[in-house]
């Protein structure tokens, strides 16, 4: 018989280690939050944000609106992990997978995470002000994004976009840092953004089939199965490559970055292979390694054409 777990509030461990955490450091706290979020992959949308202002700037940006980008990207994405984490963190503790995470096993408290979510939102809404007023302007919008998230699985088997364009809208985000305004063009990038993220999500999605099909959470996976899923995966990774096609006389960009959309192609297709119906063995390499891998790799290429271009 399937049993559906409690969706609000739970139980945070009385062990001795929950107690003793309560009262390490506050450095400590941080150390482990960080653990905790994967502050490390921000690699996967920042490069992204980073063509999105080269492209803007028709090459690079000032110091000062990199800078600000770059805080204001990594803010978000820690908002965004640690809102995640509190809000999942009774689906988390009774997920074999996800139970040893740092709230469920008791090795942060809620009050510290929920400070470090007002913190990490804080800086962002600094780093947008300090770039322009239409950046500061849209801050709320963008946070309520990638906040709401969150919850999406709840009631959504599409919550993989909403993810998707959740990191999605950095390119565009970075776009109006440089520019202060927004052009249609950079939405091509935006939703291919979208569409590589809920992809790869697709995939992380399928080691939880079972457990959401138990918990009644909804994703592409519980409700088609994991070989359907994969396609789908497939799919939206053919739909990415086109509109970065599409990118390419938008934006008069050359051979380089043709090249750059080529690589990002293959590397798509060696992530699709370590990846089968009856085998997830390899889906932590190839959604962690992988995906790092060609966010940075089409952001060289994109920035080598366009730096190339200006010295022509």
């Amino acid at each position: 018989m399937n049993s559906r777990i409690t969706l609000t509030g739970y139980s945070r461990p009385t062990t001795p280690v929950s107690r003793y955490n309560l009262r390490v450091p506050i450095l400590h706290n941080l150390r482990v939050t960080l653990e905790m979020i994967k502050w490390e992959h921000s690699v996967f949308a920042l490069p992204f944000a980073f063509c999105g202002a080269m492209l803007a700037a028709s090459g690079l940006p000032t110091p000062h609106q990199l800078l600000w980008i770059v805080v204001a990207m990594i803010s978000a994405r820690s908002a965004a992990m640690a809102f995640n984490r509190l809000a999942d963190a009774s689906i988390d503790a009774a997920n074999p997978r996800t139970r040893t995470r740092a709230l469920p096993a008791g090795h942060l408290s809620p009050a510290f995470v929920a400070t470090f979510v007002i913190a990490s939102c804080a800086i962002f809404i600094f780093a947008a002000a300090q770039l322009n007023r239409l950046t500061l302007g849209l801050s709320p919008v963008a946070l309520a994004v990638i906040l709401l998230y969150s919850y999406t699985k709840r009631f959504t088997r599409w919550s993989h976009l909403v993810l998707g364009f959740a990191l999605g809208i950095a390119p565009s985000a970075a776009w109006i840092a440089v520019r202060g305004s927004l052009d249609p063009r950079i939405l091509l990038l935006t939703a291919a953004v979208t569409f590589w993220v809920a992809g790869f999500d697709i995939l992380y999605s399928c080691q939880d089939f079972q457990f959401d099909r138990d918990s009644g959470l909804h994703s592409i996976p519980r409700h088609l199965g994991i070989q359907r899923s994969l396609w789908i995966a497939r799919a939206f990774h053919l739909v990415m490559l086109l509109l970065l096609v599409a990118l390419l006389p938008a934006f008069a960009l050359g051979k380089l970055a043709i090249a750059g959309i080529l690589a990002v192609a293959l590397l798509l297709l060696y992530e699709h292979s370590l990846v089968r119906a009856d085998d997830l063995s390899k889906l932590n390499a190839a959604f962690f390694t992988m995906n790092g891998v060609i966010s940075v790799v089409f952001a060289l290429f994109i920035a080598a054409d366009l730096l190339l271009r200006n010295k022509a």
